[in-house]
């Protein structure tokens, strides 16, 4: 600060800057963007050709000579808090960076303001702007979710400019003005005018204003255009010779404002003073829109400096718009020349500087970059450099203008006037602001400090609040000119109180620093009371508290306590006949006497009263307000008295005359005893008394002298613990009879009120009542009977978020409550004043208790505590956000055009065609080639020993395996293998391995020989073949991945001339599951016609992931399906018959039932319903009533039982079809295995296993056809699943059934007068079993529901179709993408990704108990993106799937050392269930979490078998 101390002009007409904040490239803060500025350090980020390429930037741009490869970078713009701010991870990849900025900026600067966000007083606006959205065009809409969303409001309300300024509003709950400002290049300057306009006119109190700009995508650099605005080289060279343009960068800054009378009245910080603005607009006086203009920036200028009144000889700094473009630099100091000609003729005067030469041009926040510069450079004296300049611009004349460029770092001169400057912001269109600065006048100092301090720090996180504390630490020994209560005020006042807190209690800088450094627990508290306040609780001690000088040092120093003192003592005057303060704080000679008059039951109850009174009022005018009360004895006098049962006065005077009568009483005495009721009344006798139950095991025992010591006595032969209670009457007791008749006839002299506040009563230890309130025979039950204080402590505690605080001398209470209070979540109990034996002074005390009660999450009026003494807000280090990066990256367009991968309403869209797209393999590149191992399994045609001899020519390691009776070496490079036996494989594998042959491709041709056989012989050389292999390289453990290519034959119809073979089509169907289990091997499938090496070895060389592909002579052609739409009004080519003959294998399963319903109630058909185990096996009755419902529903039902697989059989079933119905028009082959053994895993699966699925699809469909030769039918419908297209894991024996049903229904479908469909479905609805909890699972997203499944059921049927038909809810292209070609979803897991919040669920959080559930936590978390996640969490519920969980079993055997099996998602869905499983975590399990465990296994089973396909 200069010499001008005081500020020349009304100060009700200039505005304060009061708080700051600023992120912009190099800097996160204003202290940073300070020392970079005056470092002369150049923000701008140079790219690499490798970094270029490696963001996809086009081979294309970084060859043309005018690309430039540069960008002022703002490191992590996705960065937010999002959960301080209350954004879920998902509303936070929606909103726009330059929002959450701002919001961050937006509150630093409040905090640096020393204000609290959300806490203002009186009216704040917000005025500010932002760019147009690039996140919003470069991310969001470039991605399919997007551009087919049904709802894109919430994207649009987080991304357009509109709502910026109102989103702070509202995350602050801020009542002023909220506008959206958006003038381009101008905004944020035009923004402040517009704050300082509201704030002189009264609109608003508190004005934040400012501007953001984040540019996407930033590490592209940009193409220089001759004539343009951008630089040629990156550099900004403002006013240079050289200088050709700027270049566009990202940053935010905010500026807090307020009127200068009002900043100095408040004792704000202010850092300059804004005396003057002003705004305009060129309009059409220039070349063109985009060119700046002369006239426009002087007006705007000399009309700024008018409203100043300031001349322009004052003004010796004008940070400039300052662009470096050879228009803009000329016009802009023209136009400055022009107004400060107006005013003085000097020359060379003023220094002209542009922050564009450090950070390039920040767009919307460009004006408020320059405003913080020239405030920062006011407030330390110093002109920092404008970097570049060398020679001037030959345009620009400055030796005739007033003008030179701060090109160095120098010291700000002082001069007549205070320190000024001009600063301006012109923008694109012609909206030019100009704002006059100056240096901040001297605050008036704050008044004499508390001698104590509390320095009080809050955050959302523990992690944030030790960051606070060590950010706090180092500003004090940064900032010793500070005054520390000033420190504490702000702290105070000036933060938002959060979950997570810490007070530390000191005298003195020296003994801040010291308890944070060295977080002394005598000086450091932190707890964590979360959102809600609790409730206070008083408790006002009884007779035997007080103590000589109890509260003396608070009488000194806290005005309320002394006033309720005195007012307290005046009362009693007259009553007692002198004044008692003398008797409470006696001098040092009348100290003796005072104890002894104290120890005076007339003196001692009237002295406890008063100090509890006095200490009540003080909490009271501190903000801590009671919502219960408690007293013990005399305490319940104070507890009455607060709540207005008594009036001070009548309170008073009970408490005279008790003590009186006390002292008619002969002497008694009390023990404190720590046994229970029970134990004590034995030792009592007649002439001892329970006087107090203060817990379970706390009394308190009155009586005589002698009976009380004759107790002490017997308690020490009985070595227990006990304690005189000073006090010298038996209060409580038989002993006081004689004085209760007088005591009850005073009651019923005083004004009694039903109480005000809830108060606990000694005599029935719960809430005392109204009636009981005003009753005198109640104040006399409670002189005399026992004290229910345990009790009481007990009815208080039954409601939690209470926090208890003595009011009154010493811990006697506390210690009691704390008794019975316990446990971890035990509230706080607190003392208001020191034990007697406690040397702490009572200020300290009281201060330590007033933090310990806010860090209980107590509100205090912080005003109030420090007596409306004036303190000053000073800035201090503000909130250490802990952001996270929520970003949606751009989409590639071949990823945009395969669209989204969920559930879409219309039905229509939902049927496909498989076809064939050709997609040729790019030419090899030259260069040599990486040398591979290989093993290629050959085939009897030769084709792999060519394939073999052709890979040894290329350089690359080849083994040879051919079909044997063993496993044996034949040569160095040939091994032959029995196909049958898996463990041939392995053996292979490991002697390759000891030879340390390192297998990284895999060629399997051994199913090309399985042409022209029959199923059985077609499945040991293909799909039995290829399982054996992958089981024997999932468990080698092979140093890295392996890719498996398998070669098949005409499995799939390509071409019209293909013969397919449908035994064949298993192998492609398992192919796609590979891969999916097994996150070490990738699989493909090639099916080749006509075979030939050329063709082989282009494709198992090359890099393609196409999963399936075919080759046709030349041509290569992947598997693609192309969609058919079937509306709901298409002309049924065959429509369903009304009482048409329908057989339904499978009939009475769920998909065969709901088909039967379906046809019975629209078409009233017969219908024939064969199952295995017909209706005689119905052991709940569910189809027999099926059956009935049927009926009922006008079918004519025939309910068969037969073997599908059993020809015999089903033609027994067909005689008695058409011997009861007729000819038969339709055949549902729905027949399948379901429940759990639909489920398994490639590394468990044996023939044995897959035989199941086989035998009701294969050898049901191959009977089927036979028992159904010379029919002609409308068709045979054959239910098929979306396995087979998709795979899915545990369904590799399920998908090649699937499969084969669908290319038997190709093949069939070309002969024959039967109309043969396949028809793929996606999840069909299925009823939950009674008792089982239906589990909503990520992918129950695709599931049709009853009404859709019937009805697209009825579309494909009655459509011409026959072959293979894909019924998909889904958009196929994307699920394919996402789950075969691992685009999408399962892939982003893998990119390090942060982690987000829990989702909210219906299970409560539990942690991680072991060593084993926190492993499986800590893996959970990382692949599902959680910061926290629960042991009864399920998997599911969570967004898991199943390709994610094959990623986690991955990390988990090596976390673990052992297998997981793959299945175990299902049968244990939870961390708990799971650790339970692998049996090495003892985690206890009630029953009934046992069982909701067991359902969640059931139902995610259920669900994921049901509807895997994503």
């Amino acid at each position: 600060m200069g010499r001008h101390t005081r500020y020349e002009g009304d100060p009700s007409l200039a505005v304060a800057i009061v708080g700051m904040a600023a992120r912009v490239p190099g800097a996160e803060d204003v202290e940073a963007f300070w020392r970079m500025l005056r470092e002369g350090v150049e923000a701008i980020s140079f790219f690499t050709d490798e970094a270029m390429k490696a963001l996809g930037v086009e081979p294309g741009w970084l060859a043309n000579p005018n690309f430039v490869r540069a960008a002022p970078v703002l490191e992590r713009p996705g960065r937010f808090d999002a959960a301080f701010f209350g954004y879920a991870p998902r509303e936070a990849e929606l909103l726009d960076p330059q929002h959450r900025i701002f919001l961050e900026c937006a509150w630093k600067a409040l905090e640096h303001a020393g204000y609290a966000p959300g806490r203002l007083q009186g009216s704040t606006g917000v005025f500010a702007g932002s760019s147009l959205s690039s996140y919003l065009l470069f991310n969001l809409l470039s991605r399919a979710e997007f551009q087919q969303a049904e709802d894109t409001f919430p994207a649009m309300v987080g991304n357009d400019k509109d709502f910026l300024a109102t989103r702070v509003a509202y995350h602050f709950n801020l009542k002023g003005p909220a506008l959206t400002v958006q003038t381009g290049c101008s905004t944020s300057l035009v923004a402040t005018h517009l704050a300082c306009q509201a704030l002189l006119g009264f609109q608003c109190d508190v004005a934040l204003a400012g501007g953001v700009s984040v540019h996407m995508p930033q590490r592209a650099g940009y193409h220089y255009q001759e004539g343009g605005i951008s630089s040629p080289d990156g550099h900004c060279r403002a006013f240079d010779a050289k200088g050709q343009g700027t270049l566009f960068g990202s940053g935010a800054g905010v500026v807090v404002l307020k009127r200068l009378e009002d900043a100095l009245n408040d004792g704000d910080t202010i850092h300059a003073v804004i005396r003057g603005s002003a705004i305009n607009n060129d309009g059409a006086v220039k070349v063109g829109y985009t060119a700046p203009g002369v006239e426009g920036q002087a007006e705007v200028i000399a009309r700024a400096q008018a409203v100043a009144e300031v001349s322009p000889e004052s003004i010796s700094y004008v940070e400039a718009h300052g662009t470096a473009t050879p228009l803009g630099d000329p016009v802009e100091v023209q136009a400055l020349t022009q107004a400060f000609h107006a005013g003085t003729d000097k020359r060379g005067f003023c220094g002209l500087g542009s922050v564009k030469t450090n950070v390039g041009h920040l767009d919307a926040a460009a004006g408020v970059a320059g405003l913080l510069k020239t405030v920062l450079a006011l407030e330390h004296g110093e002109l920092p450099p404008s970097l570049h300049y060398e020679k001037p611009n030959p345009r620009i004349d400055f030796e005739s203008s007033p003008f030179y460029v701060n090109a160095t770092l120098k010291p700000w001169p002082e001069g007549d006037t205070p320190r000024r400057a001009g600063v301006s912001s012109f923008g694109i269109g012609g909206t030019n602001a100009h704002v006059i600065l100056e240096e901040a006048p001297a605050t008036a100092p704050g008044d004499a400090p508390r001698s104590w301090q509390l320095l009080v720090l809050s955050a959302k996180t523990p992690t944030a609040l030790e960051t606070q504390t060590a950010a706090l630490l180092a500003h004090l020994k940064a900032h010793p000119e500070q005054q520390l209560a000033d420190v504490a005020w702000t702290l105070q006042a000036g933060r938002k109180p959060m979950e997570f807190r810490r007070v530390v209690v000191c005298e003195g800088r020296e003994s801040a620093m010291a308890a944070l450094e060295s977080k002394d627990p005598q000086r450091i508290f932190t707890l964590a009371p979360g959102n809600s306040a609790p409730s206070a609780v008083f408790m006002f001690p009884g007779g035997g508290a007080q103590y000589p000088d109890m509260g003396r040092g608070l009488y000194a120093s806290e005005k309320v306590f002394r006033e309720s003192v005195d007012r307290c003592c005046e009362l009693l005057r007259p009553r007692l006949g002198f004044d008692l303060r003398p008797v409470m704080y006696p001098d040092a000679a009348n100290a003796a006497d005072a104890v002894q008059r104290l120890k005076r039951t007339s003196l001692a109850l009237p002295a406890l009263f008063t100090v509890e009174y006095a200490l009540a009022q003080l909490w009271q005018s501190w903000g801590v307000k009671p919502e219960a009360l408690i007293g013990h004895s005399l305490g319940e006098y104070t507890a009455a008295c607060l709540a207005g049962v008594f009036s001070l006065e009548d309170a008073l005077a009970l408490v005279v005359l008790r003590g009186k009568l006390f002292e008619e009483l002969p002497g008694g005495g009390m023990l404190s005893v720590p046994l229970p009721e029970a134990e004590v009344r034995p030792l009592l006798g007649s002439t001892l008394s329970i006087a107090a139950m203060n817990g379970p095991s706390q009394c308190a025992v009155a009586g005589t002298v002698e009976a009380v010591e004759a107790l002490a006595a017997e308690l020490t032969k009985r070595e227990v613990e006990f304690r005189h209670i000073p006090i010298d009457v038996a209060a409580h007791s038989h002993l006081v009879e004689p004085i209760l008749a007088r005591f009850q006839a005073f009651v019923g002299t005083l004004k009694r009120n039903a109480p005000t506040l809830p108060i606990v009563s000694n005599v029935t230890g719960t809430w005392m009542t109204p009636e009981e309130a005003v009753d005198p025979a109640y104040w006399t039950r409670h002189l005399r009977q026992t004290v229910r204080f345990g009790d009481g402590i007990r009815t208080l505690a039954t409601q939690p978020g209470r926090v208890y605080l003595e009011v009154g001398p010493g811990r006697t209470l506390g210690t009691l409550a704390r008794l019975q209070l316990t446990g971890p979540k035990a509230p706080a109990v607190l003392s208001s004043l020191r034990h007697p034996q406690d040397p702490m002074a009572d200020d300290e005390f009281l201060t330590t208790t007033v933090g310990r009660l806010w860090a209980a999450g107590v509100e205090v009026d912080w005003s109030a505590v420090h007596g409306g003494a004036r303190r000053l807000r000073v800035p201090l280090p503000t909130y250490p956000f802990e952001g996270q990066d929520y970003w949606l990256a751009p989409e590639a367009a071949s990823s945009r055009r395969k669209g989204v991968a969920r559930k879409s309403a219309d039905v229509a869209g939902w049927f496909y065609l498989p076809s064939w797209q050709r997609a040729p393999l790019p030419l090899p590149k030259s260069g040599p080639v990486t040398p591979r191992g290989w093993l290629v399994y050959q085939d009897a045609g030769g084709l792999g020993s060519a394939l073999a001899e052709r890979l040894e020519r290329l350089g690359h390691g080849v083994i040879r395996v051919t079909p044997g009776a063993r496993f044996h070496q034949e040569t160095e490079h040939h091994f032959t293998v029995d196909p049958r036996v898996q463990e041939d494989h392995a053996q292979l594998l490991s002697a390759l391995k000891a030879k340390d042959f390192k297998v990284e491709r895999v060629v399997y041709l051994w199913s090309l020989d399985a042409a022209g056989a029959g199923f059985e012989e077609a499945q040991e050389r293909g799909f039995f073949g290829v399982l054996r292999l992958v089981q024997a390289l999932s468990g080698a453990e092979l140093p890295g991945p392996v890719a498996l290519t398998v070669v098949g034959r005409e499995a799939l119809e390509v071409e019209s001339a293909d013969t397919v073979a449908p035994e064949r089509a298993t192998l492609p169907a398992l192919c796609k599951v590979i891969p999916q289990e097994l996150d070490t091997l990738a699989c493909r499938y090639v099916d080749m016609r006509a075979p030939t090496v050329d063709a082989l070895v282009r494709e198992v060389t090359s890099d393609a992931t196409d999963p399936v592909v075919a080759w046709r002579g030349p041509h290569r052609q992947v598997q693609a399906y192309e969609s058919l739409r079937i509306e709901a009004d298409t002309p049924a080519a065959q429509p369903l018959k009304q009482r048409g003959v329908y057989l339904i294998t499978g009939g009475l399963g769920g998909v065969g039932l709901r088909l039967a319903e379906h046809l019975a109630r629209n078409h009233q058909a017969r219908l024939v319903l064969v199952g295995r185990s017909g209706a005689e096996h119905d052991a709940d009755g569910r189809r027999q009533r099926a059956v009935r419902a049927l009926e009922a529903a006008g079918a004519e039902v025939l309910v068969a039982r037969a073997d599908v697989a059993d020809e015999s059989q089903l033609r027994t079933v067909l005689a008695e079809v058409d011997a009861r119905f007729g000819a038969l028009d339709g055949v549902i082959h729905a027949a399948g295995l379901a429940g759990d053994g639909a489920v398994a895993l490639l590394g468990g699966m044996e023939p044995a296993t897959c035989s199941r699925h086989f035998r009701a699809k294969v050898h049901g469909t191959y009977a089927l056809e036979r028992a159904l030769a010379g029919r002609s039918l409308d068709f045979v419908l054959l239910v098929s699943s979306n396995a087979s297209v998709l795979g899915g894991l545990g369904l590799g024996a399920y998908a090649a059934a699937n499969a084969f049903l669908d290319a038997f229904a190709v093949a069939r479908s070309r002969q024959g007068s039967s109309r043969w469909l396949s028809a793929t479905w996606d999840g069909w609805p299925l009823d939950a079993a009674e008792g089982e909890k239906a589990v909503q699972t990520s992918i129950d997203q695709f599931a049709m529901s009853p009404a859709e499944a019937v009805e697209a059921f009825r579309r494909v049927v009655e459509a011409p179709l026959a072959g293979q038909v894909v019924v998909s809810t889904g958009n196929l292209d994307a699920r394919v993408a996402q789950w075969l070609c691992r685009e999408g979803a399962g892939a982003k897991k893998d990119a390090g990704g942060a982690l987000h919040a829990r989702p909210t669920l219906g299970t409560e959080y539990v942690a991680p108990t072991d060593d084993v559930e926190r492993v499986l936590v800590r893996v959970w978390q990382e692949q599902l993106g959680l910061e926290q996640l629960g042991i009864h969490d399920n998997f599911f519920d969570l967004g898991g799937n199943s390709l994610l969980w094959l990623k986690i079993v991955g990390r988990l055997k090596r976390e673990l050392g052992r297998d997981v099996p793959l299945t175990s998602v299902f049968e244990a869905p939870t961390v708990a269930a799971l650790a339970k499983k692998l049996g090495q975590a003892a985690v206890p399990a009630s029953a009934e979490s046992s069982a909701f465990e067991t359902s969640q296994s059931r139902g995610a089973q259920r669900r994921e078998r049901r509807t895997r396909r994503e």
